[in-house]
């Protein structure tokens, strides 16, 4: 679910369509969540849906191998290397900088087990020109920094979105705050397995019957 303050505009004819805020969205605010109306699918299936659909996070491997079909505004978002808009490993994207209202959100796919050599042309100053496999482990340190430093924002700020989390993402979110558990890193999104290979038939594109955590 993508915060509600955001709507999708088209950008140009080579990137098509991207989601821009429609109020400013402060730093530390959350701006996804995900949740169970979003589609899983077993690897067989979601290839197909790649092939199907344009490239980026509309198809996505979550660190258990099952692909996330996102919903909403949220297949729109586009990649930047000065990403302001960072997943976690809490169940959530969060504002990493601040997002002033007309601002396009921007992610960094780098996050995501896109599981491929992907070029870019993102136009900022720190465009890397693709992104690749490894860059977890390339550029984890500089991403937890940023993430850190804007879950510490998390009390501070508006969140429209946390009534939207699971119990588990509460808890962990409230122990790390609180002080009783570690900060968990972006590299806990790494994928830990794969899909369960029967759980969507080779010709079936119903959703696997499991959820988000596998």
């Amino acid at each position: 679910m993508m915060h509600p303050k955001t709507e999708v505009r088209f950008v140009d004819p080579t990137i098509g369509y991207g989601v821009f805020a429609t109020q400013d969205i402060p730093r530390g605010t959350i701006v996804y969540v995900r949740d169970c109306l979003e589609a899983a699918f077993a690897a067989h299936a979601a290839n197909r849906l790649v092939a199907a659909n344009a490239s980026g996070k509309t198809v996505y491997a979550d660190e258990s191998g099952v692909h996330i079909v996102s919903r909403d505004n949220a297949r729109y978002v586009n990649h930047r290397c000065d990403a302001n808009v960072m997943a976690t490993a809490y169940g959530f994207e969060i504002a990493v900088r601040d997002i002033w209202k007309g601002q396009e959100v921007c992610e960094e796919y780098g996050l995501f087990d896109l599981g491929r050599d992907i070029p870019l042309n993102c136009g900022c100053t720190r465009c890397r020109k693709a992104l690749h496999p490894d860059d977890m482990e390339r550029h984890h340190s500089a991403w937890d920094g940023l993430v850190r430093d804007a879950l510490d924002r998390v009390p501070d700020v508006h969140q429209p979105l946390m009534t939207f989390l699971d119990a588990e993402a509460k808890h962990r979110l409230r122990a790390y705050l609180c002080g009783e558990e570690p900060y968990r890193s972006v590299t806990a999104l790494r994928r830990r397995g794969v899909a369960v290979p029967n759980a969507v038939p080779p010709d079936n594109l119903k959703p696997a019957p499991f959820g988000f955590n596998g």
